[in-house]
């Protein structure tokens, strides 16, 4: 067989095609949703037969489930790095813009995984939301810290709840693959209104900013 030959030439592992069946799947629910997303159009982006995928994989639900959880993990190793990058003592207020950054450039241009995990979370079925459960409260955790420094360091405003402008926060990065198109308007312009919103949106007005932080002093 065909197949066998690849193998054998070692030009197409096993471990190969269960990834290339992984990176067509992430594709497809980055751009059909969960709902949408066949094995037969995954098959077809990963050039195998729809078959194929049940050799590597029990269900649909388990693929997606992996996809997710591939995702979820270079969506916060991502964002982990952009902040470890930050020079030492950087401003919290800068932490979070870094990260708001990150989170944006990786599911909206740099991975289908990421793109997958932001457009499909809130449509899993229970099963899967739960294998997932660990690796999003580390992502919840960075997120719940960088929020928790800035207040701190009183540089978000007394009035807001922390758990809920966190929530907010990550609702609208998240929901950004859903309308943006790059042809109607840079990655670069939707990352710095992202920023300057979340930065005003937690910080001190304006008129406000000057005296607060005279009396931090």
């Amino acid at each position: 067989m065909v197949t066998s030959k690849r193998r054998k030439n070692g030009t197409d592992t096993a471990s190969a095609t269960r990834d290339r069946i992984l990176s067509a799947a992430a594709r497809i629910l980055s751009t059909k949703g969960y709902s949408a997303t066949r094995l037969t159009d995954i098959a077809h982006c990963a050039e195998v037969r729809a078959p194929a995928v049940y050799y590597y994989f029990d269900s649909r639900e388990e693929l997606i489930a992996e996809v997710m959880a591939v995702g979820q993990r270079r969506l916060r190793e991502h964002v982990e790095s952009a902040l470890t990058a930050l020079p030492t003592g950087s401003p919290p207020m800068d932490r979070i813009d870094t990260a708001v950054q990150a989170h944006l450039q990786v599911e909206l241009q740099l991975s289908d995984f990421a793109t997958a995990v932001t457009r499909n979370q809130g449509q899993l079925p229970d099963d899967v939301r739960d294998r997932l459960r660990s690796e999003g409260a580390e992502y919840l955790g960075l997120w719940r810290r960088l929020l928790e420094e800035a207040r701190t360091a009183g540089l978000i405003r007394p009035d807001l709840d922390l758990r809920a402008a966190r929530m907010l926060v990550m609702g609208a990065l998240n929901w950004t693959p859903e309308w943006w198109n790059p042809h109607q308007g840079s990655l670069s312009t939707v990352i710095d209104t992202a920023t300057s919103l979340v930065r005003h949106g937690l910080g001190f007005p304006l008129s406000q900013a000057h005296t607060h932080n005279s009396n931090l002093r």
